[in-house]
């Protein structure tokens, strides 16, 4: 649908192609942002660019930061001997929502899924086993979400890690299955977190 100037339809577009964002949505966004002082639409194309200049993965644990090691890898009070292994960066911001979990993370990049073209050698796996190979690390919780792609891909690690001697474990069905971890409530994701069961 043409919006009378093409660089309006280009931006309707953009706003189009981002996940969750309808046609609608798109096009009350495009509008909004023509309706902003250029200085402050200046500063919303420029906050994009910096984030993609800037930010990276985490040389550990692959989260997005803006330094060679985030946040939680670089905190000493956190407990380096459990690792929760998450399918991307979102998941990571809810659990920490929770408060509660005081482990470090793994983000996967993504979940093993053949009808996508997405093997194991497309996620962050054997940066996974990197780490369990130290020796530190006594638990592995696999917190993909509940779907055909995350529990195949939690089941493949936990084999990997078989030959380890790490206990592996997986999130309680506290969460709905075929849900997403991003739009879990706090107290939902603690208990799922604190009734995890050992994956044998």
């Amino acid at each position: 649908m043409k919006y009378g100037a093409l660089p309006l339809t280009k931006l309707v577009e953009q706003f189009a192609s981002l996940p969750g964002i309808g046609r609608k949505t798109a096009q009350r966004l495009a509008f909004y942002i023509l309706t902003l002082p250029k200085e402050r639409a200046k500063e919303f194309s420029d906050a994009i660019m910096e984030a993609h200049d800037k930010i990276n993965y985490c040389t550990i644990c692959k989260n997005y930061t803006d330094q060679p090691v985030c946040d939680i890898c670089s905190d000493d009070r956190r407990d380096k001997s459990v690792i929760c292994v998450v399918e991307d960066a979102k998941d990571v911001a809810a659990f920490e929502r929770t408060r509660e979990y005081r482990g470090q993370y793994h983000v996967l990049g993504g979940l093993i899924s053949p009808m996508d073209g997405i093997g194991p050698d497309q996620i962050f796996i054997k940066e996974l086993l990197a780490r369990i190979q130290t020796g530190e690390v006594k638990e592995v919780i696999m917190a993909t979400n509940p779907t055909v792609e995350g529990e195949a891909t939690a089941m493949y690690i936990s084999r990997l890690l078989k030959p380890f001697q790490v206990k592996t474990s997986r999130l309680a069905y506290g969460i709905p299955v075929g849900s997403d971890l991003e739009y879990a409530d706090e107290v939902t994701l603690y208990k799922a977190l604190e009734n995890r069961s050992e994956i044998l």
